[in-house]
């Protein structure tokens, strides 16, 4: 499954390792031998296994268990809130402080803490580019103007990159939409389109940047074991509106969209300024991560559907 792995005892701390791409990495560590500690909040769900260890942490009181840095070679970060939630003002405040305060915590752990760790691979959104209808964006173009969302994505990089000042490389991944079986945006679609209700938002012509959950978790082993630095979209090659998006799962489904698109204003009422997510239209593209040598193996977006529908 990977070829590019050839590393042995490797031990890589993980944080957000329940999650939605945190479960997948931690699967594929665990089939290819690499040991795997990670950090939660619960402790009901601390295990204590040879190669995959456990620990407590709380971002918010900043309490960690230092031992969670033994033998570690490499950090992946995906500690924060879900995105996915109406933002009322305390929300807004826990989707900052679930991402930079874990970060803060983490850069304070490994800077008084004796550790071997090289690297930090974190976490990141395409959230942070401009809305567009025709020009892709790439990992140089400037950021968009100071929405909510940007400044949050702003504030979550610059907590990343703090750790470059006490010897670790970083590399941060601004990731898409990200469909999987279980969890993100895909089990929305399939229950709207499963219960007839089914329709683009807005006008639909907003593009969706979009990646296989398979395909991001090797992207996150795939920036470890080749010690990549910088910023890196983690995007299909292939994006696609809104639209097309529905119809495909309508398609994958065998159900009939009847319904109207469903206008902006309505969105907004219901989700709030949630809805800009849903709304905005993110092209982004993914070269940058393919001329360093990383495979797709889902960059069309019916070959993805078919496998998670």
């Amino acid at each position: 499954m990977f070829h590019y792995l050839s590393r042995k005892n490797m031990r890589i701390l993980i944080t957000g390792a329940t999650g939605l791409i945190g479960s997948k990495i931690t699967e594929y560590c665990r089939q290819r031998g690499i040991e795997v500690n990670y950090l939660t909040h619960n402790r009901s769900k601390i295990q204590n296994e040879p190669n995959f260890q456990g620990f407590y942490w709380n971002p918010q009181t900043g309490e960690i268990d230092v031992k969670c840095l033994e033998k570690v070679d490499a950090v992946i970060n995906l500690a924060g809130a879900n995105l996915f939630k109406i933002w009322t003002k305390s929300y807004k405040k826990e989707l900052v402080e679930s991402r930079v305060g874990s970060l803060n915590l983490l850069f304070k752990t490994l800077k008084n803490n004796k550790h071997q760790v090289k690297q930090l691979v974190s976490a990141s959104a395409i959230g942070i580019y401009p809305h567009s209808f025709q020009k892709i964006y790439d990992e140089t173009d400037p950021q968009a103007a100071n929405s909510f969302l940007v400044k949050l994505i702003q504030k979550w990089e610059k907590a990343a990159g703090q750790f470059s000042t006490i010897g670790i490389d970083v590399a941060i991944l601004r990731t898409g939409m990200v469909l999987a079986k279980n969890g993100g945006a895909l089990p929305i679609f399939k229950l709207s389109v499963n219960s007839y209700l089914g329709a683009p938002l807005g006008t639909g012509k907003q593009w969706q940047s979009w990646i296989h959950v398979s395909d991001v978790a090797r992207i996150y082993l795939f920036a470890i074991l080749q010690n990549l630095d910088g910023v890196y979209n983690a995007v299909s090659p292939n994006p696609v509106t809104n639209e097309e998006m529905t119809n495909a799962i309508a398609e994958n489904l065998k159900k009939p969209l009847w319904l109207p698109k469903i206008p902006a204003p309505l969105l907004k009422l219901f989700m709030g300024q949630m809805a800009t997510v849903a709304l905005s239209s993110q092209l982004v593209e993914s070269k940058k991560i393919q001329q360093m040598g990383f495979e797709f193996y889902y960059s069309n977006i019916n070959k993805a559907l078919e496998d998670l529908l």
